[in-house]
This record gives C-alpha cells, sequence and structure tokens, in this order.
C-alpha cells in the first residue's frame, strides 16, 4: 500500500464529487473520520467498481429518506458513468419496499441532480408492458428467482386477499418493475437487498439473498455491496445481512443455478 488513509480517501473523494475534501467544517474532527471509513477504508473492501458502489449508497440513501445526502450522491453516481436511466430506474423500483410517498421524494431528488447536470426530462421510456401481460411477465420473472413461496406463504388467507395480496406482488414488484429496462436483473436484485438491509426486514432477506445468486451476483458481490452500504445503514444492520448470506450460502462461496 503507497497511500495512507488520509490520501486514498481524497483521491475517491475527488473521483466522486470532482472536489477536494474540505479544509475547514463545523466538525473537524467527525468529517476526517467519515471520509477515510468511507472513501478508504470500505472503497478498498470487495471488488465493486464506482458505478455499483453508488448505485447501492443512493438505494440506501433514498430507503432511509436522507435526502440531502442523496443528493450528493446522485451527483457522484453521474460523475463516476451511472446514467439517468439506471438512476432514475434504482428510486423507481424503490416504491413496492418503501411505498409511494418516500419513492416520490427520491424522484424528487434525483430529478433535480440530473437535470442540473444538463439532462432533459422526462428520460427515455423504460417500460415493456401493459395491463393485459405484466402479470404473465411478472410472473416469469418471480417464478424463476423465487418459485412459489410467496403464494405458499400466503394461501391461508381468506378469500380474495389469498389471490390478491400476492397478485400484487407479482403485478406491482415484478411486472410494473422488474421488466423494465435500463437495469439489468442482478443489478435490480442486488439494490432490493441492500434496500431490505437498510430497512432490517429481516423476513425477507433469505429470500433475497437467494433470489441475488440466481440473478447471477455471486456472494462476494453480495457482501462487498452490504460492506458499501454499512455506513450508511449502520453496521448491526449491514452485519444482520450478512448473518443471513452466510446462514444461506455457507462460509465459502458456493455455485449457484443462475437463471436469465
Amino acid at each position: 500500500m503507497t497511500q495512507n488513509r488520509t490520501e486514498q480517501a481524497a483521491e475517491v473523494f475527488g473521483r466522486l464529487f470532482n472536489a477536494t475534501p474540505p479544509t475547514s467544517e463545523p466538525d473537524p474532527e467527525f468529517g476526517p473520520i467519515l471520509r477515510k471509513v468511507i472513501f478508504s477504508d470500505v472503497f478498498a473492501t470487495g471488488d465493486l467498481d464506482d458505478r455499483t458502489r453508488e448505485l447501492v449508497t443512493v438505494t440506501c440513501l433514498a430507503a432511509l429518506q436522507t435526502l440531502p445526502q442523496l443528493k450528493a450522491h446522485a451527483t457522484a453516481a453521474l460523475n463516476v458513468g451511472v446514467t439517468p436511466v439506471e438512476l432514475r430506474e434504482a428510486m423507481y423500483q424503490l416504491a413496492p419496499i418503501i411505498g409511494f410517498p418516500r419513492t416520490l421524494n427520491a424522484i424528487g431528488v434525483v430529478s433535480e441532480v440530473i437535470t442540473a447536470a444538463g439532462h432533459e426530462l422526462p428520460l427515455q421510456t423504460q417500460g415493456t408492458t401493459t395491463d393485459e401481460d405484466r402479470h404473465e411477465l411478472g410472473l416469469d420473472i418471480q417464478t424463476a428467482l423465487y418459485g412459489t413461496e410467496i403464494a405458499d406463504a400466503l394461501a391461508g388467507l381468506p378469500e380474495p386477499f389469498d389471490r390478491a395480496v400476492p397478485g400484487f406482488l407479482t403485478d406491482f414488484h415484478f411486472g410494473d418493475f422488474w421488466t423494465r429496462e435500463g437495469l439489468d436483473r442482478g443489478t435490480r436484485e442486488l439494490l432490493a437487498l441492500v434496500t431490505l438491509a437498510a430497512l432490517n426486514l429481516a423476513p425477507q432477506l433469505p429470500a433475497h439473498v437467494r433470489g441475488c445468486l440466481k440473478a447471477g451476483n455471486s456472494v462476494e458481490t453480495v457482501l462487498a455491496a452490504l460492506v458499501q452500504a454499512f455506513p450508511y445503514i449502520g453496521y448491526p444492520s449491514a452485519l444482520n445481512a450478512m448473518r443471513v448470506v452466510l446462514a444461506e450460502t455457507g462460509s465459502r462461496p458456493q455455485q449457484v443455478r443462475q437463471v436469465k
């Protein structure tokens, strides 16, 4: 290692924000700790490119509604090569997990950033489904990654909820969003997993760890994404998710049958 942590942090900070770290700030002791942990220690752990790291970061910040930081990192995401469409799609797909109001807040921030960067709104259309085929196409994706476990788990609900509730997930989460272009399926699943980790939604984590691997992510990529998330969601939340990864895969990486 030829650079110290301060130098490494300054280099990464410069790549992301096209700026040098501040030389004076209201909390002169806290800022350097933050920058060295995030931009030196975390960025040096795991094999993720800057684009993926910033997609993970903006997803966590949007899920937690830390909107000032979302604005800064949405700008950083564009600086390191995330396209406006990719950034928008990362926000859109939060809706089934965090709800429409918080998703609208995040879209509003990201839209301001995209416009400030010189891009014209609205962006290109990415939807691929109609009301007539959204269920069928969503079900194809859901079944490939998760089988019928959601419908099976909710089969005990009384009518009409036994079909309506799992149907909402199929049609809304997978049919309306995961059929869209702009992000590949592996990235969508990785971002969904870090969203669940950010919100401490432990019951949903095991299925999404398995889905992440089936969508083409390696165990190392999943763990690197959770390491990237930890400064934003907190160490306990990231650690809880890592324990689920270990429980689902064992302590060593395994080959998992991937689906297209």
